[in-house]
């Protein structure tokens, strides 16, 4: 009998790259796939040394590695990763037990147009969907993790719970901290990677208090996905950065998105040149500038609250009341706006919604996430100049408490907005109910 499921796994057939590559046969009660990309990793096996010791959830897991280089690597990192190659197979022998187990594929000399972090992920999320499909279960999770993070011993545990308790979330993010100190890296690196952090986290908690209902972290050592979801919404993109917040962006704007905040993933701070942009790029630059790092000035997110207050109202609005309505907003929203063709913008949201619910939904997949970033580039280039990021996290604090915080003790601020994350706030999220502390 032809099902949804079969449907659905007509993603294998037309978007993979790659037929199977794991022909061991799946537990049938494998119900958690946890994927690594991994390019030039020499302490691979400390990642999963740390998986490994975590405490098993109900369901057996699996671990897919995707060792992988572009055609155009140089021979050295082809080297090193062949020897981790090697490394692994042989501590998978030794450690692979009854109810998770360790799987080291290595795709080697992919294409330099695709080759990276997105296009590894991929190949490792649709092997976890043929895993799933050979077992035909199509509740399994797909979780993301990196070659250089670790987490929580209760980590597996943890998003098996959560995915239990959200039965409708299709997709979450999962907690996390860069660790401060520690002896893998300079003192500057972890020095650096404090305005970093602080400036994630700022982001989001800006966007929160504007009132922007998509306001999540997309880290992509940090995020999960049911195996159903990922193939409905086209699978992993091929980016060589920003993979994960396209990726999670999907899966956010459908709704009931959540965030499992039981456990913790802890990333590496470490400095690379791999990306363009990303963690590794911003500690990289904040070493070289002497700790200073900038972030968006706290107005833009002031003035995108002027507009996303008007939202309800603009359901029942006329057109020709559209221009009267924005005349009324700040300056950097009526000269953004008027670059998006709005009116003709609003008038089809609205020709196509019969409710001011329906109209809210579609009025943010259309100020999406990109385009809120589109706009806040906007701001800090017209109007409001990026400003040092611990001025910017103590002003939005000092509104939120209604008291004073000193700009200049970043640490203690980035535990303020750690705390604040941490909120058990996932139901009202979930709900479209929203609160600021």
């Amino acid at each position: 009998m032809f099902t949804k499921f079969d449907a659905v796994n007509q993603y294998l057939q037309q978007r993979t790259l790659f037929a199977p590559l794991i022909f061991k046969k799946p537990s049938l009660n494998l119900g958690m796939i946890v994927v690594i990309p991994a390019y030039d990793e020499p302490f691979l096996l400390l990642s999963l040394m740390n998986l490994s010791r975590c405490t098993l959830p109900l369901c057996d897991v699996e671990v897919i590695v995707v060792i992988n280089n572009s055609e155009q690597s140089s021979q050295a990192i082809k080297d090193r990763n062949q020897e981790t190659y090697l490394q692994a197979l042989q501590w998978v022998k030794k450690n692979n037990k009854h109810r998770i187990k360790f799987h080291i594929l290595y795709v080697p000399d992919l294409p330099s147009k695709s080759a990276g972090v997105g296009l590894a992920r991929k190949i490792g999320m649709d092997e976890a969907c043929w895993r799933f499909m050979k077992i035909r279960n199509k509740k399994g999770v797909i979780v993301c993790f990196d070659a250089d993070s670790r987490c929580e011993s209760n980590y597996l545990l943890a998003l098996e719970e959560h995915f239990k308790s959200y039965p409708r979330t299709p997709a979450c993010n999962i907690y996390f901290e860069h660790p401060l100190h520690g002896v893998e890296h300079e003192d500057e690196v972890y020095e650096a990677i404090v305005p970093y952090e602080l400036h994630l986290r700022y982001y989001i908690q800006a966007q929160r208090l504007a009132g922007f209902p998509h306001a999540y972290h997309t880290v992509g050592s940090s995020m999960a996905v049911r195996v159903m979801a990922y193939q409905q919404q086209g699978g992993m993109n091929k980016r060589k950065a920003g993979e994960d917040f396209y990726f999670l962006h999907k899966f956010i704007s459908l709704g009931q998105f959540s965030e499992c905040l039981s456990t913790k993933v802890i990333p590496s701070p470490r400095p690379s040149h791999r990306v363009p942009f990303g963690t590794g790029r911003a500690v990289n630059e904040i070493v070289a500038a002497s700790g200073t790092y900038e972030t968006y000035h706290l107005s833009s997110f002031f003035d995108l609250k002027q507009l996303f207050d008007e939202v309800p109202a603009l359901y029942k609005a006329e057109p020709d009341q559209y221009e009267g309505i924005v005349a009324q907003l700040p300056a950097s929203i009526q000269e953004f706006l008027s670059q998006q063709d709005y009116v003709a913008k609003w008038q089809e949201i609205r020709a196509h919604t019969a409710s001011r619910k329906a109209f809210v939904s579609r009025f943010y997949k259309w100020f999406n996430a990109f385009m809120l970033m589109k706009y806040v580039h906007f701001a800090r280039d017209h109007y409001y100049s990026n400003v040092p990021v611990g001025e910017a996290a103590a002003s939005l604090l000092s509104h939120l408490h209604a008291c004073s915080f000193d700009n200049t003790q970043l640490s203690v601020l980035l535990n303020h907005y750690r705390a604040l994350d941490q909120e058990p706030i996932a139901k009202n999220r979930l709900s479209g109910k929203r609160r600021v502390k």
